[in-house]
């Protein structure tokens, strides 16, 4: 089923050339954040809930802002189309969960080897736990619980053992942003390899970041 886009953006303003140009000056700047040591289950879930709402957010808002220029301000009078950016927001957020997820269970897995049914155990009971407190917020849309469901599913069925230590997982949030960007189709179709690279920039910092604050032993002495 398709989005339900109230309003998109249409007029083409900038080139691919300025669009990526735009990005690649925003993305750097909104990657610095404080190391935090990740050493138990209250840890890796707010690095979960604040990676996810920080990819999400900064890929959706900063494609609608190099794609919008200088109308960017005003765009958000319109309460169409701030009804559009909610519902993308929520989505795409639900994808960049998924994705991180999978690699957070992942890199788990690998160091901690011995414990592949705990692990699952612990990243389906750390995501359910979000989603609990997330709830399904009143401007997500009609399919949000939909989507959930399904991020669930796929962290249930998960083989934590197979999930490789690269960009391979993050394929959910990719798509979800070309497909949720309240913008029209004929612009997404020049748009969708620099918007699809733009979020995998921002996925290389969460990685190494995880990768470096990520205590496995001890978050998996909490499962």
């Amino acid at each position: 089923m398709m989005p339900c886009r109230v309003r998109t953006l249409r007029k083409d303003g900038y080139t691919l050339t300025r669009i990526w140009q735009a990005l690649q000056e925003v993305l750097p700047a909104a990657l610095r954040r404080r190391n935090t040591a990740i050493a138990d289950r209250a840890d890796l879930r707010a690095f979960l809930e604040s990676r996810a709402s920080f990819v999400a957010q900064t890929a959706l808002y900063g494609y609608l802002r190099t794609r919008a220029g200088m109308r960017y301000p005003v765009l958000f009078d319109d309460n169409g189309f701030t009804q559009s950016v909610n519902i993308a927001k929520w989505h795409v957020w639900l994808a960049c969960l998924s994705d991180l997820c999978v690699f957070a269970g992942g890199l788990l897995a690998k160091r901690a080897p011995a414990r592949p049914d705990a692990v699952g155990v612990l990243m389906l009971a750390t995501l359910d736990a979000i989603l609990e407190a997330t709830g399904i917020p009143p401007e997500a849309g009609a399919e949000f619980a939909a989507h959930a469901a399904r991020v669930r599913g796929r962290i249930s069925l998960c083989d934590w053992a197979s999930v490789p230590d690269d960009a391979t997982p993050f394929s959910e949030s990719v798509a979800a942003l070309v497909y949720w960007a309240p913008i029209a189709d004929e612009l997404k179709q020049h748009d969708a390899q620099i918007v699809r690279n733009s979020i995998r920039f921002l996925w290389q910092d969460v990685r190494r970041a995880l990768r470096r604050d990520l205590d496995a032993a001890s978050v998996m002495a909490t499962a």
